[in-house]
């Protein structure tokens, strides 16, 4: 005979209301669908960005803590899905409290070198070497750098057959 194990369901989080309290930019939907190391980094990443207003980098500063209250918006409207449907059995049941995704083995280290830069020049405004005034005044090119990582990565795949 099958023995049958009984798996106690979770919680059904609300879509909506976990979408609700994404607006507020604390993580406080993150900790809503008990994703409690995304709640710590957002928590640190809104704090990083509301200690930049006061520095100057407007309107991009500002755009950018607009951009991350919409993503969480969209990010606790996802995971409290993710974690019904998980509860419900209909995918399986992975790490849904997971707050990074997982580190993909692609042998690129371009995005590790862009985010340690990124951190070396916020680290040199901070401590005022650089100016954030001209430091923001160069920004479009860091979007130049990355669009042009993608087209390469492209390129790269396509001419790979992938």
């Amino acid at each position: 005979m099958e023995e049958k194990t009984v798996v106690p369901q979770r919680a059904q989080k609300s879509p909506g209301f976990a979408g609700v309290l994404g607006i507020f930019p604390f993580g406080i939907g993150a900790l809503y669908n008990g994703q409690f190391t995304k709640f710590i980094l957002y928590l640190i990443i809104f704090a990083g960005l509301t200690r930049m207003q006061g520095h100057g980098g407007q309107p991009f500063v500002g755009l950018l803590l607009a951009g991350f209250i919409v993503y969480q918006f969209f990010d606790n409207i996802q995971s409290a899905k993710a974690i019904n449907a998980a509860g419900a059995g209909a995918v399986p049941a992975g790490p849904v409290d997971q707050a990074l995704p997982e580190i993909s083995s692609s042998g690129s280290i371009f995005w590790g070198i862009v985010l340690i830069a990124l951190g070396v020049v916020l680290i040199m405004a901070n401590f005022e070497v650089i100016n954030y005034d001209i430091l923001f005044d160069f920004w479009p090119v860091a979007v130049i750098v990355i669009g042009l990582k993608l087209v390469l990565d492209s390129v790269a795949r396509s001419k790979n057959g992938q």
